[in-house]
């Protein structure tokens, strides 16, 4: 049985290219990015591990430490990285994990042997402060991932968290939300001054709570 929504997630300790570490230390009270690839050395990967550090600035705002993964060897990470700076102009600074033993991967149902019986698939996972697993999206080693999609929900995550709301298909922030069910109406005029819209009674609108 694999890990679902809600599991706490496993710790575990790496060796990485900025050292060893433990999975829980490093994250301390951030929010985390796990996610995994399937070899060293491939166009995808390189694409999107360059996305990612093109996006630090936007991790980093969002208080979110993220961290790859490869069954690779350490050696072929550091030479790696140096073709993922020259290729994707961007410079790699947050961990990759050197996985040889399967060990994360393994505990984090990374292999799915109808896909590949020694590579990782490309799963990504959510977790947040309370080490507990928020989101797990899992790719074909075909297929890219979308990182502005990843930051879409982490803002999804982090509103939801903290406010009785629900965001809407294709919602991005700064958007109206959705008031979660078991606010009666009554109670969300009051708990949301700036305003509710009752389109239905299970469908009610509010402005983004967070924003001034």
């Amino acid at each position: 049985m694999g890990l679902r929504l809600g599991d706490t997630a496993p710790n575990f300790q790496a060796v990485t290219t900025i050292g060893k570490i433990d999975f829980y230390e490093y994250l301390g009270d951030s929010w985390g990015v796990l996610f995994s690839h399937p070899a060293d050395f491939t166009p995808v990967c390189t694409t999107e591990l360059g996305k990612t550090s093109q996006l630090k600035d936007a991790f980093e705002a969002r208080n979110v430490k993220v961290l790859a993964l490869s069954v690779d060897p350490i050696e072929k990470h550091f030479e790696w990285i140096g073709d993922i700076n020259e290729t994707q102009n961007t410079n790699v600074d947050f961990p990759i994990i050197a996985d040889e033993d399967k060990a994360v991967a393994t505990t984090y149902d990374m292999i799915h042997p109808n896909a590949s019986e020694s590579f990782t698939v490309r799963s990504l996972f959510i977790i947040g402060p309370d080490k507990k697993i928020k989101l797990i999206i899992t790719y074909p080693a075909s297929t890219g991932r979308n990182f502005v999609e990843v930051l879409r929900v982490i803002d999804s995550l982090q509103l939801t968290a903290q406010h009785s709301v629900a965001t809407p298909a294709n919602w991005q922030h700064g958007e109206d939300v959705i008031v979660v069910p078991a606010i009666s109406t009554e109670v969300a005029l009051e708990k949301f001054p700036k305003g509710v819209k009752v389109v239905k009674p299970y469908l009610r609108y509010t402005p983004q709570p967070n924003l001034n």
